[in-house]
């Protein structure tokens, strides 16, 4: 198992990214402690060559870190075959303890590499670099989740067995397995229709009002976040079982298989995209009073928003249509 593409793949990856991230976040300790725009010196000019270099490679180790949020779904997916009882990602994850846990820290990671890659670029607007501490800082932070990831990500590949009995989406998202989802599940559709459809246009009105008018980035920043979730929830509590025409389906994973035309990818990906892009706006909000980002901030927070705005909307439009369109009619159950 260990020698299927993708678990190479992913396992190389997460070694190479821990490796460079340990670097980067040594030399990051040396430029929070030593760091000073307005020296001179032989250090100072050291420091500004090193973040140079790891400012870079950073941009290019937390892109292909997002990347791998898609490649372990679609790689649990693949192999999904060669487990008894699996259908899709839901049961290869089930395989053992860790296939959830990793997934948990994967979307957490992503969304927090994506916040760092956003500061970074506005740092890199500046002349005078004003949140080289900042975004080191928040580096910092970042590493013991993806050290995590790492961790939990090799138990899980390094501990497939083709020989587990594993479950089925079919037992694992339902309202009768005692779970999180269940209780989810329990919910009357009703009500996860209700806050799904108003969240969705209140968080992109908020979005337009601080692309329009350059203020609420926070409110906004809070709502993409809360929307975020909410959309997980109205995907697994109703949106699937449209696309699926089967009221009792409510796997999130079958819908990234080729019979469904992959939409969940894309579901996926405006989501996650939305929440970054969104959140982004009020993570980069408090450095507005500085001089050398007075005027980049705005600019910044506008593209974001239009983004998030986008985002959401394609979200909701593919929902809408797979919703309207379906052969499946809720009025009989």
């Amino acid at each position: 198992m260990t020698f299927h593409p993708g678990v190479l793949a992913l396992l190389l990856g997460s070694v190479l990214i821990t490796s460079m991230l340990c670097y980067a976040s040594y030399e990051g300790v040396r430029i929070i402690r030593n760091w000073d725009i307005s020296s001179g010196s032989e250090r100072q000019l050291e420091l500004e060559r090193r973040t140079y270099l790891v400012s870079t490679v950073m941009n290019y180790v937390l892109g292909f870190q997002l990347l791998s949020l898609f490649l372990f779904i679609y790689t649990a997916d693949t192999i999904s075959p060669l487990f008894v009882g699996a259908m899709c990602a839901a049961g290869s994850l089930k395989v053992n303890g860790f296939g959830y846990p990793a997934l948990i820290l994967k979307i957490v990671s992503f969304i927090l590499c994506g916040l760092w890659l956003i500061l970074n670029f506005t740092d890199n607007k500046a002349h005078d670099y004003p949140l080289i501490r900042t975004k080191y800082r928040l580096l910092l932070f970042i590493a013991p989740f993806l050290l995590a990831e790492t961790i939990v990500e090799a138990g899980y590949l390094l501990g497939l067995r083709p020989n587990i009995i594993t479950s089925c989406c079919g037992t694992l998202f339902t309202a009768d397995a005692e779970t999180v989802i269940s209780d989810l599940l329990a919910l009357p559709r009703e009500l996860s229709e209700t806050v799904f459809f108003i969240s969705a246009p209140i968080t992109m009105a908020l979005g337009l009002y601080v692309s329009l008018r350059r203020k609420g980035a926070y409110p906004f920043s809070i709502a993409s976040l809360i929307h975020f979730l909410i959309s997980i929830v109205a995907l697994i509590s109703f949106i699937s079982i449209y696309i699926y025409e089967l009221p009792t389906h409510h796997c999130p994973f079958c819908i990234i298989q080729p019979e469904y035309g992959y939409v969940g990818y894309v579901l996926y990906s405006a989501l996650l995209l939305g929440a970054v892009s969104g959140m982004g706006t009020g993570i980069i909000m408090p450095f507005r009073t500085i001089e050398s980002l007075h005027n980049v901030i705005p600019r910044i927070q506008k593209r974001l928003s239009l983004i998030s705005i986008l985002s959401n909307f394609t979200f909701v439009l593919i929902a809408g249509y797979g919703i309207l369109f379906s052969n499946l009619s809720m009025a009989a159950y």
